[in-house]
């Protein structure tokens, strides 16, 4: 069951950050995925001046094939969106290492991290081919952390992010560990997103487009401002 919030654009972050850090209040141990991009970064910014992440475990939704330090990877984004201006840190960060030398071992490393305590809240992005973290279509329900290759418009997006170089793979928790989450919320904003929002919550649900397979879970909440629900039917 979809919760749809539809929000003005203007408070759009503040009720995200409201709702969010009344949630941390109840448990302030919360396990979070969290995301990096554009989308989240407004509320990031009013979440960092509530700080109540000091207990929490972070895992890191995805990792792009860059070069460590390279300020388009979404470890350099989480930091400097949000960690770096927390009044205090969580107490665990979980990122997948793009070098480590065996990265299936890596990926089943992640995934046996989430197992141990499960993901409490999923706070998710999703593209304009509906993807979610860099599960692109046609990605499996079921499927695990794992190495991926990514949709051209997922690359093109690096550049938006500042990196400076470019690759043509990542790796993401799949939507298996993704789908199990207690809890979900998706963040929508923009026109750009209006087409996309409304294909996953009124089209078929198909792996073709992922954002449409949160229809198949409870407990998800879509946090769309006005610009984004504009094509809604």
């Amino acid at each position: 069951m979809i919760d749809l919030r539809v929000i003005a654009d203007a408070s759009w972050p503040s009720a995200i950050a409201d709702e969010w850090a009344r949630r941390l209040e109840r448990d302030p141990a919360l396990r979070m995925c969290l995301p990096t991009g554009s989308t989240p970064v407004p509320v990031y910014e009013d979440m960092s001046e509530r700080g109540g992440f000091a207990d929490t475990t972070i895992f890191l939704l995805d990792e792009f094939g860059l070069p460590s330090g390279d300020p388009g990877r979404c470890d350099a984004m989480l930091e400097r969106d949000l960690l770096s201006r927390l009044p205090e840190r969580p107490a665990q960060v979980e990122m997948l290492d793009p070098q480590a030398k065996d990265l299936q071992a890596e990926c089943r490393r992640f995934d046996q991290a989430i197992a141990d305590g499960g993901l409490g809240l999923s706070l998710l992005g999703f593209g304009r081919n509906g993807h979610l973290g860099m599960n692109e279509p046609g990605s499996d329900v079921d499927s695990p952390t794992r190495v991926v290759n990514l949709a051209q418009e997922t690359i093109e997006g690096l550049r938006r992010y500042g990196a400076d170089t470019t690759t043509t793979w990542g790796m993401t928790i799949g939507l298996g560990p993704l789908l199990a989450s207690s809890e979900i919320w998706l963040l929508v904003s923009g026109e750009r997103k209006a087409t996309i929002l409304d294909r996953a919550l009124n089209g078929p649900v198909s792996p073709s487009v992922p954002a449409s397979l949160l229809r198949t879970c409870d407990r998800v909440t879509v946090w769309a401002d006005e610009s984004a629900a504009s094509h809604l039917r």
